[in-house]
């Protein structure tokens, strides 16, 4: 129950995953995915140097479904933390409404989540304690997600979600009936929003942009801005209250965005950055839309 869901770094390319609300609202089949590795190098002295440093990959894809009047989603995450491994797989579907020159996606997913700990590599003070399982138990948890995600094109976008709504319970984790303990479902809310600033100078775009994630008992805030060129290069950082201040880079090329991140530690304990990598494509379609107001200069 003490961890988190994972964040990343480039959480603006990863709604998919967190928002089913978020599906289907790019110009066509948008495929992306991401590997972070937090906190490199951090080893485990109780246990033969174990390398333990959390480890995330993500694989997700989106899409607008035009005879569902909406979008679907679906994401392949798995994410390690020390002996902790976790596989989960979301297939959300959202339903898209014209708003204010925008649209409104509301989407719900159906969420499985398989959890496993090797609790035989673990250390604890009293090796005979019944409570305490000793070989790798697992689990699968079926949940729920719901969010909701307004996006204005070339303005802002805000969205709100919630993942593991009904935070399921998996079976006992001691068979010997000596303790309740189980794994459950982490029931976490999210709070996305972007801007899109135009300079004078059409060539350069600033997008300032906010995400925070709780699960009631602890908060992340991150708040980054990048700098676009020529919506080719793009330059940037990224603030994780109280954890990390990161450096962004990225390049596009045609339909492929690749970009990296490097995370400097501010928590001041002895652990080492987080490197993050994130490549996507975006297969284009051919879809009839309803008519936008823009208020951008590149639409005058």
């Amino acid at each position: 129950m003490a961890q988190q869901a994972p964040m990343f770094t480039n959480y603006s390319n990863s709604y998919a995953s967190v928002n089913p609300g978020f599906g289907g609202l790019s110009d066509g089949v948008n495929v992306m995915g991401i590997y972070r590795n937090q906190w490199t190098g951090f080893v485990d002295n109780s246990y033969l140097d174990a390398a333990v440093s959390p480890t995330t990959m993500l694989f997700s894809g989106d899409m607008p479904v035009k005879l569902l009047h909406g979008g679907a989603t679906l994401s392949i995450m798995n994410d390690k933390i020390a002996y902790e491994d976790n596989i989960n797989v979301n297939l959300g579907y959202s339903f898209h409404l014209d708003l204010g020159g925008g649209t409104l996606g509301i989407g719900m997913a159906f969420n499985m989540l398989n959890r496993s700990v090797d609790f035989g590599k673990l250390k604890p003070n009293d090796p005979n304690d019944p409570i305490l399982p000793s070989a790798e138990e697992s689990d699968m948890l079926v949940d729920a997600n719901l969010g909701v995600y307004w996006h204005v094109p070339e303005t802002f976008y805000i969205g709100m979600s919630v993942t593991n709504l009904f935070e399921s319970k998996g079976r006992m984790l001691v068979e010997n009936g000596s303790t309740t303990a189980s794994f459950i479902g982490d029931r976490t809310f999210y709070l996305m929003a972007g801007y899109e600033y135009q300079f004078n100078n059409p060539i350069y775009v600033l997008l300032p942009s906010l995400c925070m994630m709780t699960d009631i008992a602890s908060t992340q805030i991150n708040a980054g801005a990048k700098l676009l060129y020529n919506d080719k290069v793009w330059f940037g950082i990224n603030y994780r209250y109280q954890e990390s201040i990161a450096a962004m880079v990225g390049f596009k090329i045609n339909d492929i965005q690749v970009s990296y991140s490097y995370d400097i530690n501010t928590m001041g304990i002895a652990v080492q950055g987080s490197h993050e990598v994130c490549v996507s494509y975006l297969f284009r379609m051919n879809l009839e839309k309803s008519p936008r107001i823009y208020h951008s200069i590149r639409y005058l």
